[in-house]
């Protein structure tokens, strides 16, 4: 970004102050003028498209300013941007102070306001130079005259005047940082949202993060986020102590709106006496008038906005896009004290704040306050503290870098709120609804564990007709599973798929540990299980079903919903009898596991597309194999002919005893089983972090109750764990797939025992991979797949996307986990969901 710019005369005396500037500013080139004079000028101006050079250097920075307009991303990248021309007159000088503005920075004038005979002197030792007349020199140094009166007026926020060669010489160009740079200041921080005049509340809430008499013992900071004052029973005693730990250090504070006002009064200027200010006068009626003085030069010294911690933390009032951090002039501070509206008020007669935080895209997290709500919740690494104390709320505060709240609740409602808290509340369900515009066209969602994730529009317009058309209430769908990868090929004869590719990839990704989990031959499904409906209500805002089981793409799994809530019913049992609500400390619970049988939701498959190759079979194999062995009976030789032939009918026997062993008949729930295999999410956690062992103990507890209950619904699922590094373990692993396989599974998922598993580079490796069984390939890939001849063919498939879509799929339905953890409004959650569901009509081999 540009930090500062500077206007510089250019001359031969100006040289040293030059050199020390191009020190400064990186990025330089050097340009050569018509008359051969080389100057330096930031590297992006040799990217000017000029016809031809410019012949002075007002030429060049008019150019400069042209090229500004054009290239403005590119030319923000810098950190300074240093100007060097006579710009002795004001016309000149605007489009310098107009660029500034532009850019919100301070416009800083280095003014050589030397004697005429040294000008002439050194002209004259210049050979394009030396013949030029006196009087324009002397034209110069009037215009500079004139200017140094009003230079300040023009918008220069410092002018440096050196009027002699000596002064020139000796003079050092030195970059001052910023007040509102504080980079250096790591923290860790306490920062205190809107406290508006409830010193007790305050006192309660430093005494919870530990503070003594306003001094941490661990050496903390507190950050006050403004609007100290007004509404609340002692201004005073909020100023007292928030000045008192700023002066001894052990705070930072910018300002609110409320300060900014109570200053102006404070300095003689009419303001109108609303809002809780009267409340405030009348305190410091009370006070002396050296407190009331402090006051007044405590607000005057408030800077709009901190950048702390390295740059990975903003703090202010109302919040601040990325473009103006660490940035100073009016608007800035106007941002950071007011926020920005929509021009529109609201039926309580407020204007309506512009949703700035949804288009937040910034590196650095903005902490701020100002516009009350219930609940904190993150949006796009942005969080509001104002919860409402003086309105009878909560005074809230958040750890740094920890990232964890505290709060304390008001001690009664000071002060009657124009505007109900919930009617303000960007998370749960009381925030906005969804809109088309959060999915609609091409999408970018930002991920903590992939970065951004591209959601092309052609997907997502598959998948808004999927979501708007068939899915269960958006507000009961919080996540979607992700697609999952197969092992890599084998080579071992006669088989597609085995062990033993997995047991080395993850080995050759320095991962360990894995745990391998039975697959069962189902269909994936998500269940949201809640305590009771209250729970349901206060947590989705929903009335009536307490939970949903739902599909890989969002549709309800049974049209009943008195089924759905039947299976609610003995899950949410088997979890009370478990003692995992209090364990998890929770009145919901979000699972992922596989519904039995596989019949259950794919009979249309089944009856259409696999059962009729299976008939076909029966049908045609017998007559065809019964006038071979006629004809070879004859003394026809069929014998290779007939051979192949059995083959084929067994083949096809095969194919029809592998889907079959996935498929019985169920009435209701008789017959219809769950196998859970991951705790996905409870209230205020993302459970995803949670190595597998620990889930698996979670889950057999599980099925242990619902098995006492007699239910009958819940499975176990069964695993062994295996050291990718040590042989036994690996053989081991291997003959429990052979086992599992033989006896007609459909196979196991290898996964690493650690969630969030990364390699030796850092990058985020599969989740899991599936390994399945030979017998159950041949519903995927047709009866005669295991033919030497299409094994060698199919041995040839491309896996590079699934593994790409698989990564993808996986760090969005963990960032939905990590948002709905967080309380974050139901447009954040589905944002990621939704982009899941898009990525799932990105075409790719459905066999894999």
């Amino acid at each position: 970004m540009i930090r500062e710019l500077v206007a510089l005369p250019f001359c031969r005396l100006a040289a040293r102050l030059w050199e020390q500037l191009n020190a400064l500013v990186t990025d330089w080139t050097q340009v050569v003028d018509a008359h051969g004079s080389v100057g330096r000028v930031p590297l992006l101006l040799d990217q000017v498209e000029r016809e031809e050079a410019p012949e002075t250097w007002d030429e060049l920075w008019d150019r400069l300013c042209l090229f500004h307009a054009t290239k403005l991303n590119e030319l923000t990248e810098h950190n300074d941007l240093t100007g060097n021309a006579t710009s002795v007159q004001a016309d000149a000088r605007r489009r310098l102070v107009q660029l500034a503005r532009e850019h919100d920075v301070l416009p800083i004038a280095i003014v050589l306001d030397l004697p005429e005979q040294v000008c002439a002197e050194r002209n004259a030792a210049r050979p394009d130079r030396a013949g030029l007349p006196r009087a324009v020199i002397q034209r110069h140094r009037r215009d500079l005259r004139r200017s140094l009166r009003g230079l300040e007026r023009e918008g220069f926020r410092k002018v440096h005047v050196l009027r002699t060669v000596e002064e020139a010489e000796r003079a050092e160009v030195v970059l001052e940082k910023r007040f509102n740079d504080l980079t250096h200041l790591s923290g860790p921080f306490d920062i205190i949202g809107d406290i508006h005049g409830c010193s007790s509340e305050l006192e309660t809430l430093l005494a919870k993060l530990g503070y003594e008499d306003g001094v941490h013992p661990a050496g903390r900071t507190a950050v006050f986020v403004g609007d100290l004052v007004d509404r609340g029973p002692d201004s005073p005693g909020v100023l007292r102590r928030v000045m008192g730990m700023v002066r001894s250090g052990n705070a930072l504070c910018v300002p609110g709106n409320h300060e900014n006002k109570l200053g102006r009064y404070l300095k003689g200027s009419k303001v109108q006496r609303t809002h809780g200010l009267a409340e405030t006068i009348e305190q410091l009626e009370g006070e002396s008038e050296e407190f009331v003085g402090e006051v007044r030069d405590f607000i005057r010294g408030l800077v709009s906005h901190y950048v702390l911690d390295g740059g990975r933390l903003v703090v202010c009032h109302a919040g601040l896009p990325e473009k103006y951090h660490g940035r100073t002039s009016g608007r800035v501070r106007s941002h950071a004290l007011y926020g920005e509206t929509t021009g529109e008020t609201d039926e309580f007669g407020l204007p309506v704040r512009y949703p700035w935080a949804e288009d937040y895209r910034g590196k650095a997290a903005v902490v701020y306050g100002h516009t009350p709500v219930p609940d904190t919740t993150w949006i796009n690494n942005t969080i509001c503290l104002d919860t409402g104390a003086v309105f009878g709320g909560r005074m809230t505060a958040l750890r740094w870098p920890e990232r964890e709240l505290v709060d304390v609740p008001a001690e009664k409602v000071w002060y009657e709120p124009v505007r109900p808290l919930a009617a303000a509340a960007p998370g749960g369900h009381d925030g906005r609804p969804l809109d088309l515009a959060d999915v609609h066209g091409r999408r970018i969602v930002e991920t903590r564990h992939l970065g951004n994730v591209t959601v092309r529009e052609e997907n997502a317009a598959a998948a808004l007709e999927v979501m708007s058309r068939f899915a269960v209430d958006p507000r009961l769908v919080p996540y979607l599973p992700p697609t999952m990868a197969p092992t890599a090929t084998s080579r071992e004869d006669g088989h597609l798929e085995h062990p033993a590719e997995a047991f080395a990839q993850y080995r050759k990704d320095g991962i360990v540990q894995v745990v391998c989990e039975e697959k069962h031959m189902g269909s994936r499904a998500t269940v949201l299980v809640c305590r009771d409906a209250a729970a349901a209500r206060e947590r989705f805002g929903v009335d009536g079903p307490t939970g949903s089981v739902y599909t890989r793409t969002g549709r309800a799994f049974f049209h009943d919903p008195e089924v759905t809530e039947e299976v609610l019913d003995r899950l949410r049992s088997a979890v009370t009898d478990a003692g995992l609500w209090e364990e998890l400390d929770t009145d919901w619970l979000l699972v992922d596991g596989e519904l039995l049988p596989w019949s259950l939701k794919s009979a249309g498959l089944l009856r259409h597309q696999y059962a009729a190759v299976g008939a076909a079979a029966r049908h045609v194999f017998p007559g065809a194999l019964g006038a071979l062995e006629a004809a070879a009976a004859r003394g026809v030789d069929t014998g290779a002919l007939l051979a192949r032939q059995r083959d084929r009918a067994t083949d096809a026997a095969s194919f029809t005893e592998a889907y079959r062993r996935y498929c019985w008949p169920t009435d209701g729930l008789d017959g219809v089983r769950f196998a859970p295999f991951q705790l996905l999410a409870a209230a205020g956690r993302s459970l995803a972090a949670v190595p597998h062992d620990e889930q698996l103990f979670w889950l057999d507890r599980l099925v242990a109750a619902d098995e006492a209950a007699g239910t009958g619904l819940l499975r176990r699922t069964g695993r062994i764990l295996v050291d990718t590094g040590d042989e036994e373990s690996v053989r081991a692993g291997t003959d429990w797939w052979l086992e599992l396989t033989a006896a007609g599974g459909e196979g196991m998922v290898v996964k690493p025992l650690q969630a969030y598993a990364r390699d030796g580079s850092g990058r985020l490796v599969q989740p899991g991979v599936k390994v399945r069984g030979r017998e159950y390939l041949r519903i995927i890939y047709g009866p005669e797949y295991t033919r030497p001849e299409n094994l060698q063919r199919l041995r040839d498939r491309s896996l590079g996307h699934k593994r790409s879509l698989a990564l993808r799929e996986y760090a969005l339905g963990l960032e939905a986990l990590d948002r709905l953890a967080a309380q974050e409004p139901l447009w954040r959650v589905h944002e990621a969901v939704f982009a899941v569901l898009a990525l799932e009509s990105e075409p790719v081999d459905p066999r894999l």
